[in-house]
């Protein structure tokens, strides 16, 4: 990797990794620092997020996770300048998920534009 692409990814990676984090989780402040004003996610049970439903339940859940979310088999591909894309899977509890996020760079710095949770028995 080159022209940046190391910094890409490693800047993508760190911000997924804190919103893995449960004292981000459990913070629609901490959260909406790092989610895009576009924010969309299709959630592991199906449901469609936005960015102001996101921030929502995050600040409304009474039992937010204490442990934080291991990610195994992370994998970073930059797409173009400024866009880099994540997949790893999860398994809090087990409940599998493989997942999917678009990172990208914004004037405030690097912000998740996408997230896909699928569950997964693999």
């Amino acid at each position: 990797m080159t022209d940046g692409s190391e910094d890409a990814v490693r800047a993508a990676i760190a911000g997924e990794l804190r919103l893995l984090d449960p004292e981000v989780r459990s913070s629609a402040a901490l959260a909406g620092e790092l989610l895009d004003p576009e924010f969309t996610e299709i959630g592991a049970s199906g449901r469609l997020w936005d960015r102001e439903s996101m921030l929502t339940a995050l600040s409304q859940d009474p039992d937010p996770a204490v442990e934080p979310i291991t990610a195994t088999g992370m994998r970073a591909t930059v797409l173009a300048p400024g866009v880099v894309h994540l997949t790893y899977v999860t398994d809090p509890g087990g409940r599998r998920a493989r997942r999917s996020s678009i990172w990208r760079r914004t004037g405030q710095g690097w912000r998740l534009y996408f997230h896909q949770g699928t569950l997964s028995d693999l």
